[in-house]
């Protein structure tokens, strides 16, 4: 009887608490800031980085959204995450990135900025940028190039441009999907969830243990 229990506690805490904590370790886009005011016609730059969670990652593809009425974006420099990084700003509404490793042996697994975008208020209003989570990518060093980027765990960035005045036409939040509402206050992405994700393993385990211990 007693090993049929302690079969049973292997198994939940392999196929029910180690998935949960590993799934916390989450990899993510986000921005150096959470909110940014300029004048208009004045420029503000922003860096894009990569949280790799518990990953080591090969390369990355990045489509940061933006109110092309508000905001247009005049330049990218590369950052010091990865070796190699180019970009396109040609598409309106988008800033491509894409940045990987030179050699495809070695890996990158810590925090870090891939590249930087200036941008330039076109018109007094307020907006914000965010990932375009459809396309973006960040690609770990496996054989399969497996995207683990966690949408929800995304940053994002309000911007305010002159004396505000609302939102413009819209833009694209991190699912990919147009949002036509001014935010009132920055979205807490991913913090419930981590909570939840963290503090359901240690219930779990309160109640494994307290079972064990009336078992043994």
């Amino acid at each position: 009887m007693k090993n049929i229990f302690i079969k049973t506690l292997f198994f939940l805490v392999l196929f029910i608490v180690v998935p949960i904590i590993s799934s916390a370790q989450a990899a993510s886009l986000g921005f150096d800031k959470t909110t940014v005011t300029t004048t208009n016609g004045g420029t503000f730059q922003v860096a894009v980085t990569i949280d790799p969670g518990s990953d080591a990652l090969n390369s990355t593809d990045i489509y940061v959204t933006y109110d092309p009425i508000l905001l247009k974006p005049t330049a990218v420099s590369a950052g010091t995450m990865f070796p190699t990084v180019s970009n396109d700003i040609s598409t309106s509404g988008k800033v491509y990135i894409a940045a990987m490793v030179d050699d495809p042996a070695s890996s990158v697994s810590t925090s870090g900025t891939v590249a930087t975008i200036t941008f330039q208020g076109l018109k007094d209003g307020s907006g914000t940028l965010s990932f375009d989570c459809n396309s973006s990518k960040i690609v770990k060093n496996d054989i399969n190039a497996t995207n683990v980027l966690v949408c929800s765990s995304n940053g994002i960035l309000a911007v305010t441009v002159g004396g505000g005045g609302g939102n413009t036409t819209g833009t694209e939040d991190t699912t990919g999907t147009t949002d036509s509402s001014t935010p009132t206050e920055l979205p807490q992405s991913g913090i419930f969830d981590n909570v939840v994700k963290f503090a359901l393993p240690g219930g779990i385990l309160v109640i494994l243990g307290t079972v064990l211990k009336m078992i043994l």
